[in-house]
């Protein structure tokens, strides 16, 4: 079976992109459309990876790199940011928060992909 990724952005299409090049790659994919929503879908299976974006409404994926490291079930789940931040502070914000890896769109897939397959150990 293969791993599940997590991809958590409010842009549909950007849900789509990442989504068809993780699919492409053999990833099982879950979608959520902001923090607070991809927050109720993780109600306990097994989440290889989380890629979140990091403005977002309702709640941005600073506070929700947060909120998954307070779930005993995901507490050591790996996240990556795919965001257009690419300002210093918020690295360092995302990183104490938890984050493992950022990755400023636009991105290349093949990119995105290494940083993955990097990530998403069994």
């Amino acid at each position: 079976m293969g791993k599940t990724i997590m991809i958590v952005d409010d842009s549909a299409s950007m849900r789509q992109v990442v989504g068809i090049a993780l699919k492409g790659a053999g990833y099982a994919v879950l979608e959520g459309k902001d923090g607070r929503d991809a927050l109720t879908k993780l109600t306990g299976q097994k989440i290889h990876l989380i890629i979140s974006d990091v403005n977002m409404p309702n709640m941005d994926g600073i506070a929700f790199v947060k909120a998954v490291k307070q779930l005993a079930n995901y507490k050591f789940t790996p996240i990556m940011m795919l965001t257009t931040e690419s300002e210093e502070g918020k690295k360092r914000e995302g990183q104490a928060a938890g984050a493992r890896a950022w990755v400023v769109k636009p991105f290349q897939p093949e990119h995105l992909l290494g940083a993955v397959a990097k990530l998403c150990l069994p």
